[in-house]
């Protein structure tokens, strides 16, 4: 019997030094370590590292064809599986500001920077900016600390090149062309509340002309529209497929069909054109298991090696990294006559303009 009692006081010790071993780290698991506070400072900060998940939620503006791309090949070199969903600019923002109290993505990817300003300004994003922002020019950095820019593009008008071939007519070279009336129901765009590449088109055009003669000129465009679209990707599309002969997009955007032989060819107006730098960011309140996964992404598409991705999947973007490879016929923005796009403004007047653009042009009967 006593020996029996010193058997089992002997195995209970045993387990008790054991799990006072692993207390102490003696374990062979690979410990998550917490997120860096990333506060409120502006400036790169250091490089992530991935935590102890395996995946990443993501709200992307990017086409869908094209971000799965990246997504593919990050998850290669990391393994980290990136789940999304696809939305417009505009809805992307929209649904990170009605989930503001319970999250249920870490990263906004894509997107006109005007969408992160506003973004910025409701509180609904965490400071971080990559160190591979090192090799950015910094008149795309965001000076609060908070988005970093991973491309930029300018608006464009992509033109069906068959349809012109047979109707004989040229490419509009100006914004004052579209309204000719041979264009009638050929020009397609989309909304402003739902498009940050209509948006871009809107604010571009307010910059351009001013608030007085702006809704005039809206007004006789209209009447050349076939219709307004939910996303910004959707009008090239069109156009590609024969449905329009006028797109009212950006230039990579307007690009990306050819790439599958659909005939399509830029022009760009000679009166005057605005840009996007398109951005990412860390949703505050995101999925804690997941941030430094999001930091990893967010170095990654920063890099030399991300943005050169844009030229292997011939997306037609301009990289910011300035090291990073660019595609053959990429158009630059010192090759066409932009303006100086004021994207602080645009964020800020946003909500107005769209809803003007809404009861004034969108809702209102053609002529």
């Amino acid at each position: 019997m006593k020996k029996s009692i010193k058997r089992v006081f002997a195995m209970v010790l045993t387990v008790v030094m054991l799990l006072a071993l692993a207390a102490c780290g003696g374990g062979s698991g690979t410990t998550q370590q917490p997120p860096a506070d990333s506060g409120s400072n502006a400036g790169t900060q250091e490089p992530a590292a991935p935590s102890g998940s395996k995946e990443l939620t993501v709200y992307t503006a990017f086409p869908e064809a094209e971000v799965v791309y990246y997504f593919n090949e990050f998850e290669k070199e990391t393994g980290i599986k990136v789940n999304y969903i696809r939305l417009s600019a505009g809805e992307m923002l929209t649904r990170v500001e009605a989930e503001k109290e319970n999250p249920q993505a870490t990263l906004m990817f894509g997107g006109s920077t005007d969408n992160y300003i506003a973004a910025v300004e409701k509180g609904l994003l965490e400071p971080y900016q990559s160190p591979e922002l090192s090799n950015t020019p910094s008149t795309y950095i965001d000076p609060t600390g908070t988005w970093n820019p991973i491309y930029v593009g300018c608006i464009a008008f992509a033109c069906n090149k068959e349809w012109f071939a047979d109707k004989g007519l040229s490419y509009p070279a100006s914004w004052e062309e579209l309204l000719k009336p041979e264009f009638k129901g050929e020009i397609i765009m989309a909304h402003p509340a739902t498009s940050g590449t209509a948006y871009t088109v809107l604010a571009t055009l307010v910059q351009l002309k001013g608030d007085d003669q702006v809704w005039e000129y809206l007004g006789q465009l209209n009447n050349n529209m076939s219709q307004y679209t939910k996303s910004g990707a959707a009008a090239p599309n069109a156009v590609a497929m024969g449905e329009s002969a006028i797109a009212l997009t950006f230039s990579h955007d307007g690009l990306q069909p050819t790439a599958e032989g659909y005939p399509i060819e830029l022009s760009f107006p000679s009166d005057g054109t605005g840009y996007e730098v398109g951005a990412t960011a860390l949703i505050k309140g995101g999925k804690a298991e997941e941030v430094e996964n999001a930091k990893l992404f967010i170095d990654w598409i920063c890099s030399e090696k991300g943005q050169g991705l844009y030229a292997e999947n011939s997306s037609f973007r301009v990289p910011t990294n300035t090291k990073a490879a660019v595609a053959e016929g990429l158009v630059t923005l010192d090759q066409v006559e932009v303006i100086d796009y004021d994207a602080v403004w645009a964020a800020g007047a946003k909500s107005d303009y769209c809803n003007q653009f809404e009861e004034k042009i969108a809702s209102a009967p053609k002529e």
